[in-house]
C-alpha cells in the first residue's frame, strides 16, 4: 500500500514491525509501537491530484497527474530516523541470491544484453540482464534499498558489497551485471554503489587473495580499512544459504566494545521486509545503547 503526500505540510503516521514514524513537514520520528506496514512515497504536490475513487474502491485516493516516466523519482525513507546516528554508516550487501536472484558460478556466459521493464515508480529501465539462458534480476528489497539510497533518503549512510563469488569468471559476470542493471532509468547499480567514492574499495567481490571464502576474515576487515567505518556501525545482508556468513561476521568482526555489525539473513533473497527489518534492528540497537 502506498500513501502519497499531497503537500509538504501534511502529517502522516506510519508503522512497520514495531517502529512508528510520524511525518510533519518532511521530518520523521521513531518510537516503538504496534506493527503495521505502510509505505510512504511523497511526490511534489503539483504532480498529484485527488481522484474520486481508489483502485480498491475507496475515495480520496491520490493519483499522480504525470506518468512515472515523466516525473522525477522522489522517495522518502520507509523507515526514517530522527538523526543520522540511528542509521547504519555502512550497509553491506551480499550479491548472489541476496541482492539479485542468480548465482554467478552457475553462469556459463558473460552478460549479453539488457531486459527492459518498470523500475517501480521510477519508470522504464533495465530490470534484467541476459546471461545465456538465464536472466539476472534484483530482488525487490534490493531495488527498494538502492532507489531510496540513490534518492538521498538515508543521510550519512554509504553502501558496499561483500561477495565470495566462487571463480574469477563469476566475479567478471557479477561486476559486468552491476554495470548493466539499473536502479532508476539511466543509473546503474554500479554507479549507485560508487556514489560519493573515488575508488571501488567498497566493492569486495570474489575469493581470490587477498579475499577468501570467509567474509569475516577478509571482506569485512578490508571494508573496514577502505571505508573507515567501525564494525559496530555496519548493517549486513546475506542469504547464508551456503554458510552462515552473518553468524561468522557477528562473532569475528567486533570492536573493542565487543559490538559488531547488525546482520539480517535473507534465504529467499533481499525482500522489502528484510530491508525494513535491518533498519529496524539497527535503530533498536542504537536506542538500546543510548
Amino acid at each position: 500500500m502506498n500513501t502519497l503526500c499531497r503537500a509538504p505540510s501534511c502529517k502522516l503516521s506510519h508503522q512497520f514491525n514495531g517502529v512508528s514514524k510520524t511525518s510533519a513537514n518532511g521530518h520523521l520520528q521513531v518510537a516503538l509501537h504496534t506493527p503495521r506496514s505502510i509505505r510512504v512515497h511523497p511526490l511534489q504536490s503539483k504532480a498529484i491530484k485527488p481522484s474520486s475513487q481508489s483502485a480498491l474502491g475507496h475515495p480520496n485516493h491520490l493519483t499522480p497527474r504525470r506518468s512515472a516516466r515523466q516525473q522525477a523519482f522522489c522517495v522518502k525513507p520507509i523507515l526514517a530516523m530522527p538523526t543520522v546516528h540511528t542509521l547504519p554508516v555502512l550497509a553491506v550487501f551480499d550479491l548472489d541470491a541476496c541482492l539479485w536472484d542468480q548465482e554467478m558460478f552457475e553462469m556459463t556466459e558473460m552478460p549479453s544484453g539488457p531486459v527492459k521493464g518498470e523500475l517501480r515508480a521510477a519508470g522504464v529501465g533495465v530490470v534484467g540482464v541476459k546471461c545465456g539462458r538465464r536472466i539476472i534480476r534484483l530482488h525487490p528489497g534490493a531495488l527498494l534499498a538502492l532507489q531510496e539510497y540513490h534518492a538521498g533518503a538515508y543521510p550519512g549512510m554509504t553502501i558496499a558489497a561483500a561477495s565470495s563469488a566462487d571463480t574469477p569468471f563469476a566475479v567478471k559476470v557479477g561486476r559486468k551485471t552491476l554495470t548493466i542493471l539499473e536502479v532508476v532509468p539511466g543509473v546503474s547499480v554500479w554507479e549507485v554503489f560508487a556514489k560519493g567514492r573515488e575508488d571501488d574499495g567498497n566493492m569486495q567481490i570474489g575469493r581470490t587473495p587477498p579475499l577468501s571464502s570467509d567474509k569475516a576474515a577478509t571482506h569485512f576487515p578490508i571494508l573496514r580499512q577502505n571505508t573507515g567505518v567501525p564494525y559496530d556501525k555496519m548493517l549486513f545482508f546475506d542469504d547464508c544459504n551456503w554458510g552462515d556468513h552473518c553468524g561468522k561476521v557477528e562473532r569475528g568482526c567486533t570492536e573493542d566494545t565487543g559490538l559488531g555489525p547488525v546482520t539480517v539473513r535473507t534465504p529467499f533473497g533481499l525482500q522489502e521486509s528484510d530491508w525494513l527489518l535491518g533498519l529496524k534492528k539497527y535503530a533498536e540497537k542504537v536506542m538500546k545503547l543510548s
